[in-house]
């Protein structure tokens, strides 16, 4: 049981975010009707649902942004780009 403590590292908090900010961004494509649903397998749109998706990886986007080399904070604000446009484009704006 110690060696399995020792090999462990402590939690990164950014990594974690950053698994957050995926897995927000992965729902809101599912709420977007864009993916098929994790748990049921369905493709169903729920807008009020991926509209929270959206703002939650936004959100998270914003704090760990600017911890990241430019590469990968052109990847995070592409990401949240591309969910907003396909959210306004679903919810009926142009």
């Amino acid at each position: 049981m110690e060696d399995a403590t020792r090999s462990l590292s402590p939690i990164n908090v950014e990594e974690q975010a950053f698994q957050m900010i995926e897995f927000f961004a992965a729902l809101g494509w599912q709420k977007l009707g864009l993916q098929p649903d994790m748990m049921t397998g369905k493709t169903e749109q729920d807008l009020p649902q991926a509209k929270l998706a959206i703002d939650l990886t936004a959100a998270l986007a914003d704090v760990v942004i600017p911890k990241l080399p430019d590469d990968d904070q052109r990847t995070l604000r592409n990401l949240v780009t591309d969910l907003r446009v396909n959210y306004v484009q679903r919810a009926g704006g142009s």
